[in-house]
């Protein structure tokens, strides 16, 4: 008898769509850094053929940048009773779920651009480190109070156990 994880349809809550212009800008920033980088090869040796790679680097980041706010639609979590569950990706979609009585540190950090836009990322890590969980774009009040929230549930929950 093997128990799978119910996903239900309904229910999450998503990013801000303020979320978008903070990816945007990160995609631009990388892609631009990237196509400099793979031109100095061509620009100091003169041999044509070289110009390919910029060129393959600049298609792969406009590609990037066109699926950002799609990208950015499939972030979303779900308060559940004993968990929260996190998911995003478009293509390899990732799910997870943290037991509230799990969690050790919840921590709001606030980039440059998203502090601008009134956005946080909320992140929170359990004892393995391999579901530590990020949930970027929350407007900065949403996060504040969802941080309070998981820890108070966590706290309940880890006073149970």
């Amino acid at each position: 008898m093997t128990d799978r994880l119910e996903l239900p349809e309904t229910g999450w809550r998503r990013v801000s769509p303020k979320y978008i212009v903070v990816d945007l800008i990160g995609a631009i920033v990388t892609g631009v850094i990237l196509v400099i980088a793979t031109a100095i090869p061509a620009y100091l040796t003169d041999l044509l053929w070289l110009w390919a790679i910029p060129a393959a680097t600049a298609l792969i980041s406009l590609i990037t940048i066109a699926f950002v706010p799609r990208r950015v639609k499939s972030i979303g979590y779900l308060l559940r009773d004993d968990d929260i569950l996190f998911r995003r990706g478009l293509m390899f979609q990732r799910f997870v779920s943290v037991p509230y009585g799990r969690m050790q540190l919840v921590d709001i950090n606030r980039g440059p651009v998203a502090r601008m836009l009134g956005l946080s990322e909320l992140r929170f890590v359990t004892a393995a480190a391999a579901t530590g969980v990020v949930i970027p774009g929350l407007a900065s009040t949403d996060a504040e109070s969802l941080r309070d929230r998981l820890v108070e549930l966590a706290e309940s929950r880890r006073a149970g156990l």
